[in-house]
């Protein structure tokens, strides 16, 4: 939890100074931004911008930063197994075949990236095809693959996108509005004082604009489910939702596609609704629970 709002804080005081330059940069070309109108177009510039660049280099960050192997040439029955089932299922969610890759791990987990549909990676850990056999496997892959065939990568970056527009540009609104109540309505530009309350805001408003995004990620695992029952068969995915109870460990993915992984963390409170994923136990027992025509067949909607 303290590492995550270390992250945070990190995160935001680079943004934070970035804005700042870049701000003053375009006021000494004369360009002023103190208009509502033109706030929101500069922050959506920024808060749009920053998700779709992290989008469009998904695939590549994530080769990068866990080391995968892409499979090009299978070199082994395992690998073949994958790159079929993989394919199989892909034309079954009527998506373009998917780069299928490894990655060292010790943990059980899996992810999917990448900037489209038809435009995607799904790689699967060393822990995972030590510890599953072909049936949990199977729906493993199934369930990225839905993440790929319901659009995750872009609907998770555009919804990104929009919040971070937000906690931009009410950070400041909110922040004019303290300063000036607090400054007596003084004449001239923004104190010191605005900006650390606005450095404030940022903190606060991020945090709440990342428990709506964590919710909609818990959200689209549970659709991701149904959709891998769907591809490889309910008793399948809940067999594999089961191991990955038994064997959990803490995730060696970095924190870029640890919320496209099947595995999540485990935590109470406030942390929960910091998590990514939803409790292994509710998506096993959402998935029981689930009508037989919701997982029925090889669609995904």
């Amino acid at each position: 939890m303290f590492k995550r709002i270390a992250l945070f804080l990190a995160t935001n005081l680079a943004v934070l100074a970035l804005l700042s330059v870049v701000m003053a940069v375009l006021q000494s070309m004369g360009i002023r931004l103190e208009g509502t109108g033109q706030l929101l177009v500069f922050a959506a510039v920024f808060g749009f911008g920053g998700s779709l660049i992290s989008l469009m280099t998904s695939k590549w960050i994530a080769k990068r930063s866990t080391g995968a192997h892409v499979i090009e040439q299978p070199r082994n029955e395992s690998e073949q197994w994958l790159v079929n089932t993989v394919r199989r299922q892909a034309e079954a969610a009527g998506i373009k075949m998917p780069e299928v890759a490894i990655y060292d791990g010790p943990e059980i987990n899996a992810f999917a990236t990448g900037p489209s549909r038809n435009n995607s990676l799904v790689a699967v850990s060393t822990g995972l095809l030590r510890a599953m056999n072909r049936d949990e496997a199977e729906a493993v892959l199934g369930h990225e693959v839905s993440h790929v065939a319901n659009g995750d990568m872009v609907t998770m970056a555009l919804i990104q996108g929009v919040l971070n527009t937000f906690v931009i540009v009410l950070a400041r609104v909110v922040g004019r509005v303290i300063d000036s109540y607090l400054s007596g309505n003084r004449e001239g530009g923004p104190g010191i004082g605005y900006y650390v309350i606005v450095f404030v805001l940022d903190m606060i408003f991020g945090l709440f604009a990342s428990m709506i995004a964590m919710w909609f990620s818990r959200h689209r695992e549970f659709r991701a489910d149904a959709g891998g029952a769907r591809l490889a068969g309910r008793d399948k995915m809940i067999a594999a939702l089961q191991r990955l109870s038994q064997t959990y460990g803490e995730s060696t993915l970095p924190k870029t596609v640890q919320a496209f992984g099947i595995s999540g963390a485990v935590g109470h409170g406030l942390r929960r609704l910091l998590m990514s994923h939803p409790p292994l136990e509710e998506r096993i027992q959402t998935l029981r629970n689930a009508p037989v025509e919701q997982v029925r067949g090889t669609v995904v909607s």
